[in-house]
C-alpha cells in the first residue's frame, strides 16, 4: 500500500508550494460568477450560508485533507474513488469530474459575455456572446497546455482580484446602507429559512462550497503535500466563507430581491453602490473586468485540476487513451485539455440553439452541468469512508478526529448536503417544469452512457494489462 514516489521517473515539476495551493484553492472555491445566485435566495440565505459552512463545508474540508495527506497522488479524487472501489468506478469518477468542467465552462463564458456585453455594448446578440464564449475557451485550453510553474499565476491573480471584489462589496454595502439605509428586511424572520421556489438556488451555495480536493489532482507537482495540503485547506476555508457571507449580504443591502439578475446581479450591485459616472464610474469599469479576469482564471483553475484527473485515468487504461497525452516538454494533459475545447465549443453552440436569451442559457447550462459535477462527491465521501475501513494501518499524516461512529455520521451529513443539492437542481420547490427537469435528467443520462462506453471500450483495449484487476478494494492497485 506504500505509495511511491514517481514524480521523478515521470518527469513532473514540483511546481505548487503552499501559498500557491492556498491561492489555486480560493480561487478554485471563491467563485464571484455565482454570487448573484446565492443572493437571489434573498436575506434567508445568509441563514444558508451559515448553515451549510457548519455542517458541511468544514466536515467536507477536514475530509479532503485526509484524503490528499494520505493518498497524495497525481489524479486527487479519481485516485482515491480508485483504491477503494477498483478502476471502473475510479474511471467513471474521473470521467464525470472531467466531462463536468467541459460542460460547465460555456455557462462560466456565457456569464462572462453578458457582463461583458453590460459593460461595453448593452446590444450585443446571443450568437456575439456565444462566440466570445468558444475564443475564451479555447485561451483557457491554450493555458492549460503551458507548464505548470507558469499557467499557476492565472489562478493565484484570479485569487487576489476574488478577494478584492467581495471585500469591495461586503464594506460598501454597508457604506451604502450607513447612508441610504438597506434595500431589504433584515429581520431575524426574515432570515428564517422558507420553502419555495427560491430554494432552486440553494443547490448553488452547497456547490460554491466544492473544491478543496482540486489541488490534489496535481499531487506530484507539490512540494511538500503532507505538510501544506492541511494548511491550505485552513487557510483558504476561513477566506472562503468569510468573504461568501460579506459579497451575499453587500448585494442585498444595495438590491431589492427583484432587482437580483444571475447575469446582471454583479455590475448591478457595483453601480448601485458607486455610481455610474466620473471617478466612481471609471471605479466600476475596472472591478468589472476584474472580475470578468475571474471567470477566466476560475475555469483555468478547474481545467487544470479536471484534465490532470482524466489524464491519469487513460494512463491507466481506464479511459480512452487520447485524454492521457501529455506534452513531450512540459508534462502538462494536452489530450484532455484539447477534448475539453472541442465539447465545450459544440455544447455552448447547441445550448444557443435552445435558449431563449442569454439568461436562460445560463442557468440551464450550469444546473445541468453542476449535477454531473455533483456525483463524483457521492462516491469521494464513500471512498473515504471505506479506506478507513481497508486501509487503517496507513500513516495518515492528517487525520479527521472523532470514533468511527462520528466519522460515519459526519459522512453521511456531507452526502446529504450532495444529494439535495442533486435533487434541487433538477427539481425546483413549490413549482414543476418538466421541460427543464427533462433536458438536465436527458442530458445527464446521455453523459452517463457515453461515459460508460468508453470506459468500457478502454477496459477491453487494456484488458491485456489490467485483467481481474477490476475488484473492489486494494486488489485492483498498480504503481505508475
Amino acid at each position: 500500500m506504500s505509495t511511491t514516489d514517481t514524480s521523478g521517473k515521470r518527469g513532473f515539476k514540483k511546481a505548487m508550494k503552499g501559498l500557491d495551493m492556498t491561492l489555486f484553492t480560493v480561487c478554485a472555491v471563491l467563485v464571484v460568477d455565482q454570487l448573484a445566485a446565492s443572493a437571489a435566495i434573498g436575506v434567508q440565505s445568509i441563514f444558508w450560508w451559515i448553515f451549510t459552512m457548519i455542517l458541511f463545508f468544514i466536515p467536507y474540508g477536514l475530509i479532503t485533507a485526509e484524503l490528499g495527506t494520505t493518498y497524495p497522488e497525481q489524479g486527487g479524487i479519481y485516485a482515491w474513488v480508485r483504491r477503494a472501489f477498483g478502476r471502473r468506478w475510479g474511471a467513471r469518477t474521473s470521467w464525470l469530474y472531467w466531462v463536468n468542467v467541459a460542460l460547465w465552462m460555456p455557462s462560466v463564458y456565457v456569464l462572462f459575455a453578458g457582463m461583458w456585453a453590460q459593460l461595453f455594448y448593452p446590444e450585443m446578440s446571443l450568437w456575439t456572446q456565444i462566440a466570445i464564449g468558444v475564443v475564451l475557451t479555447w485561451i483557457t485550453i491554450g493555458i492549460n497546455v503551458i507548464a505548470l510553474d507558469v499557467g499557476k499565476w492565472i489562478p493565484n491573480i484570479g485569487a487576489f482580484f476574488k478577494v478584492s471584489i467581495m471585500l469591495v462589496i461586503g464594506v460598501g454595502g454597508f457604506y451604502y446602507a450607513s447612508q441610504h439605509g438597506v434595500a431589504n428586511d433584515f429581520s431575524i424572520g426574515n432570515m428564517l429559512p422558507t420553502w419555495g421556489a427560491s430554494l432552486a438556488f440553494l443547490p448553488v451555495i452547497v456547490y460554491n462550497f466544492l473544491g478543496f480536493e482540486l489541488m490534489s489532482g496535481a499531487a506530484e507537482e507539490m512540494k511538500n503535500p503532507a505538510r501544506d495540503i492541511p494548511k491550505a485547506i485552513i487557510i483558504s476555508g476561513i477566506i472562503i466563507a468569510a468573504f461568501y457571507l460579506l459579497g451575499t449580504v453587500g448585494i442585498l443591502i444595495a438590491l431589492p430581491l427583484g432587482e437580483v439578475g444571475l447575469i446582471e446581479g454583479l455590475i448591478d450591485t457595483l453601480r448601485k453602490l458607486f455610481g455610474t459616472s466620473g471617478v466612481a464610474g471609471a471605479f466600476v469599469f475596472a472591478l468589472g473586468l476584474m472580475a470578468l479576469y475571474t471567470f477566466f482564471a476560475n475555469m483555468v483553475t478547474w481545467t487544470i485540476g479536471a484534465n490532470r484527473s482524466a489524464a491519469e485515468a487513460a494512463d491507466a487504461g481506464e479511459l480512452p487513451s487520447i485524454l492521457g497525452r501529455m506534452h513531450p516538454t512540459h508534462k502538462t494533459p494536452v489530450g484532455a485539455a484539447l477534448l475539453t475545447g472541442l465539447i465545450s465549443t459544440l455544447v455552448i453552440v447547441l445550448y444557443g440553439f435552445m435558449a431563449a436569451d442569454v439568461e436562460d442559457l445560463f442557468w440551464t447550462l450550469f444546473a445541468f452541468s453542476s449535477v454531473v459535477f455533483l456525483l463524483p462527491y457521492l462516491l469521494m465521501f464513500g471512498a473515504f469512508l471505506r479506506l478507513r475501513k481497508v486501509d487503517a494501518e496507513r500513516t495518515r499524516p492528517y487525520r479527521v478526529p472523532g470514533g468511527r461512529g462520528f466519522i460515519i455520521s459526519l459522512t453521511g451529513i456531507c452526502i446529504l448536503f450532495i444529494l439535495q443539492a442533486i435533487i434541487f437542481f433538477i427539481f425546483t420547490p413549490g413549482e414543476m417544469d418538466w421541460v427543464y427537469a427533462g433536458s438536465i435528467i436527458v442530458g445527464l443520462v446521455v453523459t452517463l452512457v457515453v461515459g460508460e462506453f468508453l470506459i468500457r471500450r478502454a477496459a477491453h483495449l487494456h484488458q491485456a494489462e489490467y485483467k481481474d484487476s477490476d475488484s473492489p478494494g486494494l486488489a485492483g492497485q498498480h504503481s505508475h
